[in-house]
């Protein structure tokens, strides 16, 4: 065999103890999660160019945190395997603890009340006049006036509660996601 040809062994043989990556692994996934929930109210689905650009060129950026000088199978099914039980770990936690799920889940404001915006809280989370008008047109409206509330959602989503004028028409629901850019 020539020193260049793979063999299995070596693509099993770890460059690094196992603990060494769980630990690494553990430490990006946590600082990732706290870092995109600062991001804003967004899902990943409602991601513009510009974010996906950004968490593809940090996730390139973070791999060689990760991995250290492993290279190998093995170490890369560690990691695999450690990304997957972090990640039901979380959503486990979430749903079983308030504490924890207050510190990942972004809290809702309201964003326009008794038919009238709140501009503060507009600029606040990063709405332009026309995301919020964009919205309400996705709800059946026109107009924030015909409004009671209007809430973004801690997943990003705009719930509208219409007048009871307004509201007599619409039978269904749409959520319209954005972000907070401050």
């Amino acid at each position: 065999m020539s020193a260049g040809l793979l063999t299995l062994g070596s693509l099993l043989k770890l460059g690094e103890g196992p603990a060494q990556l769980v630990l690494r692994c553990a430490v990006i996934y946590l600082v990732l999660l706290f870092g995109l929930r600062l991001f804003g109210k967004r899902e990943v689905g409602q991601f513009t160019l510009f974010d996906l650009v950004f968490v593809l060129l940090v996730a390139n950026a973070v791999q060689p945190s990760m991995t250290g000088p492993d290279t190998s199978l093995t170490g890369g099914l560690i990691i695999i395997a450690t990304l997957v039980l972090l990640n039901f770990g979380v959503g486990w936690l979430r749903v079983r603890s308030r504490r924890f799920n207050a510190l990942i889940e972004p809290k809702s404001s309201v964003v326009a009340r008794n038919g009238r915006w709140d501009r503060d809280q507009l600029r606040r989370q990063g709405i332009s006049d026309e995301e919020g008008e964009a919205a309400l047109r996705e709800h059946g409206l026109t107009s924030v006036t015909q409004t009671k509330l209007v809430v973004l959602e801690g997943d990003g989503s705009l719930s509208v509660v219409p007048t009871d004028e307004a509201g007599t028409h619409l039978h269904r629901r749409r959520h319209v996601r954005f972000i907070r850019h401050g």
